[in-house]
């Protein structure tokens, strides 16, 4: 598994989980990058980098790659981004998932995905906070400790002079002044630097990621849009976790530098494949066991996925009671034995993979 360990530091176990989960946090990254945005001239968009990591595995170590795609073949649900959800009495809905980003390849939606959603009644996202920037930044000033840093601490002085002035430097790198982001708590900027310099760049600009942009087609076409969350609640859910994990996932995402544009391109590339099954298994063979913290890393999943996936289904049952709803919510919340899918059907819904 050298080949593998080699595409990432061995110092970066928690941060590839956090990398790929965070992308379960559409709001987070989103409100990190408005922060950041405010006030800041729009610099040209710089070019995305970035190599398929699980390609290069396929031909320098086909065992390896066998041994990931064994895993991700057994984890429940982990094929299609386009679920029908049925139910006695009910019109069909649709469940799709999606990657937050507004990278072209993620945001052109797959034919069956598009015609689902353009004949849909309704469309639900994970939280509609971000539709109204002006609403939401006066609801997270209700909380600013959600976000920010309101005594004396900064992140500086939760830091090493080591991992700081790393901090710093990954800062500069990307355009970002440190006095900027310094009263930021760490899961904001583990957020924005989870981004490829080019996502942030046209986050930065204006470019809506597919879940706003699934919401703002919506609404201009006279449709109703829905949340299932609040961005309050998504941040509450984030900041229960303990302050040092998130410590430890910002120095060892910090560390990982322009790896990250790697992960990233990797994520796409199974986004597109529907292979959402893929991506823990893939992640987990590229982390050294004996650095990971276990129990960090299961109270987080706990935390910002298990949990927020039976939210969900209980906030959309009264929609899709209604019927024809298009949701659309972060694809990393479909798989598995607690996954959406598997949720909905508990809930007594007759769940079935669309081919796209």
């Amino acid at each position: 598994m050298k080949r593998v360990i080699a595409i990432a530091d061995r110092a970066a176990s928690v941060s590839l989980k956090l990398l790929v989960a965070l992308n379960v946090l559409f709001f987070l990254s989103f409100l990190a990058v408005l922060l950041l945005a405010a006030g800041r001239a729009h610099a040209d968009i710089p070019t995305c980098t970035g190599a398929d990591m699980l390609s290069a595995l396929q031909k320098s170590d086909p065992s390896a790659y066998q041994k990931i795609e064994t895993e991700a073949a057994a984890t429940p649900n982990g094929k299609g981004l386009l679920w029908k959800l049925e139910k006695p009495g009910e019109q069909p809905s649709f469940l799709f998932g999606t990657m937050h980003m507004t990278d072209p390849r993620v945001t052109a939606l797959p034919r069956a995905a598009q015609e689902a959603y353009d004949a849909a009644a309704t469309i639900v996202i994970e939280t509609t906070d971000v539709l109204d920037k002006q609403q939401m930044m006066a609801a997270m000033l209700k909380e600013p400790d959600l976000m920010m840093f309101t005594d004396s601490t900064t992140l500086s002085s939760l830091l090493s002079p080591d991992d700081a002035a790393a901090m710093n430097a990954a800062l500069d790198a990307r355009g970002i002044p440190p006095a900027t982001v310094a009263k930021m708590k760490p899961w904001m900027l583990s957020a924005m630097m989870a981004l490829p310099a080019c996502e942030l760049a046209r986050q930065s600009g204006g470019a809506p990621v597919l879940d706003v942009k699934l919401a703002e087609g919506a609404k201009a076409a006279g449709k109703p849009v829905e949340g299932l969350e609040t961005a309050a609640s998504q941040l509450r859910a984030m900041a229960s976790l303990p302050l040092a994990f998130h410590m430890k996932g910002l120095v060892d995402t910090l560390k990982l530098g322009d790896k990250v544009n790697d992960i990233n391109e990797t994520m796409i590339v199974l986004y597109q494949r529907g292979d959402t099954g893929m991506f823990w298994p893939l992640f987990r063979a590229a982390m050294p066991d004996e650095q990971d913290d276990p129990a960090g890393y299961a109270a987080f999943e706990e935390t910002m996925i298990t949990s927020r996936n039976k939210v969900m289904v209980d906030h959309a049952q009264p929609i899709l009671a209604r019927g024809n709803a298009f949701m659309a919510v972060g694809a990393l919340h479909l798989p598995g034995p607690e996954g959406l899918v598997e949720d909905f059907r508990k809930a007594g819904y007759t769940v079935t993979a669309v081919g796209l």
